[in-house]
């Protein structure tokens, strides 16, 4: 086997926890909201009516369209790779409806859940689409370019809920489409195996383990880091090779290099929290946070950015005036030299060029992201999914094994439920943390039942 071939191996796979039982929405409400994806992601074909459940399109349109994306295929692109992806619809994927119900069953607010429920069942309804559609046909039984004017439509609508639907759906099923798409990967130029840099092996973490029982377990140590995130990792190191007991926990689990990049829909699952989804109850903010060993730091795009002046000001307004000094100067330059932060090695893609150039030639003020690459020039775009060549600085590559090279002792599994407090002199002292460990599965994943618990 050649040296490339053994650099395009792909990572082992990490089976997911098992889908929640039951049924997230009826068969009906299951019809209506497949239209609503096939609505946002409909499959294209060329055609002078406009059938029921594809989009139809002119052929001079079509064949445009495909002559496009061919020009920016791959070299090695199957010959009907364009055809297939403007086929695809998510009702025809069944890892879309799992993907939906693992969100809706697991991750969604409940009441969120609920909501959608009552405007699904209302539009298999001739009251409630005449009233949510203006429409007294139910809205699966629509065209889709109908069923576009209606979605568009409902951003602007008297109604609250149905504003927030057209907020959050969106992105809900495009990303969700992408997760469950067997075609675009390869119409974006994206393998399941990254291309570029070569497997890497990454530091060989030890978890302290429980045996099973009933009774609480008490672990005695100098100070407990909640979180293996960036600002737990930095904690880390320092407090541990100052000479301190030191226990790093996190809820998340660990996962090697050679599990890494996860395919998107498994990331969703094991390295992000909330299955990759969190918005705010108005619908109008995401956000994406880490939630495995290394939190943030296994996902991030190997952006370091220090913060910012005017954080900082703010920071120092409220009472810490450390955040304006030189001391925490130093310190976030500590932190960089530590990680390889620069921008002398970086290969950017063909969308950051035409933004650095256009940014150029518009005499807009355009700069580099620095990124904690070690000095070394990394170019997988894997980043986001975990780095399988073990490259990126992150806390798992970096601070985490710092402290356990200097005693620090860590725990996977572990959420916390509460800090506990003593009173001394009239204040409150931390002095340890209460929460669930749970153990891996027989095989050393987290996808089996027969797990152990421990409080």
């Amino acid at each position: 086997m050649s040296s490339t071939e053994l650099n395009i191996i792909a990572p082992l796979e990490s089976p997911l926890p098992p889908v929640p039982e039951g049924d997230v929405l009826t068969d009906s409400q299951w019809t209506t909201f497949l239209a609503i994806a096939d609505t946002f992601i409909p499959a294209i074909q060329v055609s002078s009516s406009h059938p029921r459940d594809n989009l139809s399109v002119q052929a001079s349109a079509y064949a445009d369209a495909v002559d496009k994306i061919r020009h920016s295929l791959p070299p090695d692109a199957a010959p009907d790779a364009v055809q297939t992806y403007l086929a695809e619809k998510p009702s025809a994927l069944p890892g879309f409806r799992k993907l939906i119900q693992r969100q809706f069953g697991q991750y969604a607010r409940k009441d969120a859940v609920k909501g959608i429920r009552v405007i699904l069942s209302a539009l298999d309804t001739r009251p409630g689409c005449l009233l949510l559609t203006g429409y007294t046909t139910a809205f699966h039984l629509q065209p889709v370019h109908i069923r576009q004017e209606i979605l568009q439509q409902w951003s602007q609508s008297y109604l609250p809920p149905l504003r927030q639907l057209a907020k959050l759906l969106p992105p809900l099923c495009i990303s969700t489409y992408a997760k469950a798409s067997a075609s675009i990967n390869p119409i974006l130029g994206f393998p399941r195996a990254p291309v570029h840099g070569k497997p890497g092996k990454g530091f060989d973490y030890g978890f302290l383990q429980l045996p099973p029982g009933d009774d609480q377990e008490i672990i005695d140590t100098d100070v407990v880091i909640v979180g293996s995130g960036c600002g737990g990792g930095v904690c880390a190191k320092n407090l541990a090779e100052a000479g301190h007991r030191l226990l790093v926990t996190d809820r998340g689990y660990h996962f090697s290099a050679k599990h890494l990049p996860m395919s998107t829909a498994d990331a969703a699952i094991h390295l992000f929290h909330n299955g990759g989804i969190d918005v705010s109850d108005d619908n109008s903010v995401s956000l994406i946070a880490g939630q495995s060993w290394g939190g943030g730091g296994t996902i991030n795009w190997s952006a370091s950015l220090q913060t910012q002046a005017l954080v900082r000001q703010e920071w120092a307004d409220e009472g810490l005036p450390f955040f304006t000094s030189s001391e925490f100067q130093t310190c976030l330059d500590r932190v960089c030299q530590r990680m390889g932060v620069s921008t002398k090695h970086i290969e950017h893609n063909d969308n950051n060029r035409f933004i650095l150039d256009g940014a150029r030639k518009l005499g807009y003020d355009a700069k580099e992201v620095p990124q904690n690459t070690g000095g070394n020039k990394h170019y997988c775009g894997y980043c986001t999914c975990g780095c399988g060549a073990a490259e990126k600085q992150g806390p798992v590559v970096s601070w985490l094994p710092d402290a356990a090279n200097a005693g620090a002792k860590f725990m996977e599994g572990f959420e916390v439920d509460k800090i506990v407090f003593d009173t001394s002199r009239g204040n409150k002292i931390a002095t340890g943390v209460e929460g669930t460990w749970t153990s891996r599965d027989e095989m050393g994943g987290v996808s089996g039942t027969n797990r152990t618990k421990r409080k």
